[in-house]
């Protein structure tokens, strides 16, 4: 699926699951579990992006191992066999972030779609919305970790030199260029040596957050200079926002697994 409308979520509600990803930069002073309890789609349970990441690390919302995250979303009552739709209130990339990761732990990629436009574009379009939290039965959730779609950093030094795959910065342009500083504390400027920059906002309508039309983001990619051939892998600041270009990645090209260097410039940027 990768895509589903919010006319094609509004039939369907009895027969997915759906999860609220919604999380905000902390700059941003913004709270997405405050805004799931104050309106969601009507049986949206709550992902929290920095409790369900990795807790033994400095990185931000690194993935988690994978009895953790099992027991996560057995706790949510959710099994291998459901479809699941990921939405968010935040510009998309949380619910980017959560459609990779269950991508990561082997959820069938065919089950597992973002919502197109996330809450935005839901209340845009009058869709109903509500304010019960039910506590879902617990289920037996089995992982199948797919190591193969995590780059390290050790695989980012030696690519400098082999070049076996491209490395594509989501980050804005002056962040890329180290022309403004980073947003977190810590980390110099720059980018990683011969990666491409494709600021992932240029991805998303602004109007309502949809994804642009597939013909466009064939252009975007063109335009950026990802070859397809080079098995072109994804960065960022930390991790999120390159989602949202594996994502648009695969609406371009069907058979694309998602690959991102998940430490991104929060582990690479590093002042050491």
């Amino acid at each position: 699926m990768t895509l589903v409308s919010t006319h094609w979520l509004d039939k369907n509600l009895s027969k997915v699951k759906i999860i609220d990803c919604t999380w905000h930069m902390p700059s941003t002073e913004k709270d997405g579990y405050e805004e799931y309890l104050k309106g969601h789609i009507p049986g949206a349970l709550f992902f929290d992006l920095d409790k369900n990441s990795e807790p033994n690390t400095d990185l931000p919302h690194m993935l988690p191992k994978s009895s953790y995250f099992q027991e996560v979303i057995s706790n949510f009552g959710i099994t291998n066999e459901d479809k699941i739709i990921f939405y968010d209130n935040s510009d998309v990339f949380s619910a980017c972030r959560c459609w990779f990761t269950f991508f990561y732990f082997g959820h069938d990629p065919i089950k597992l779609a973002v919502l197109n436009g996330g809450l935005k574009k839901w209340k845009l379009d009058n869709k109903s919305i509500s304010k019960t939290n039910e506590l879902p039965k617990k289920s037996n959730y089995i992982v199948n970790e797919q190591k193969n779609l995590v780059k390290n950093i050790d695989d980012i030094n030696k690519n400098i030199a082999d070049q076996k795959f491209e490395v594509i910065d989501a980050r804005n342009k002056k962040r890329f260029e180290g022309l403004e500083p980073e947003p977190r504390p810590g980390l110099r400027n720059g980018h990683i040596e011969k990666s491409k920059n494709l600021p992932f906002v240029e991805c998303i309508n602004k109007t309502d957050n949809t994804f642009k039309s597939k013909e466009n983001l064939i252009k975007i990619f063109e335009k950026a200079g990802v070859d397809e051939s080079k098995n072109p892998i994804f960065t960022c600041g930390s991790g999120v926002t390159a989602t949202v270009l594996s994502l648009a990645f695969r609406l371009v090209n069907d058979n694309y697994s998602p690959i991102i260097y998940d430490g991104s410039w929060s582990e690479y940027g590093k002042i050491k």
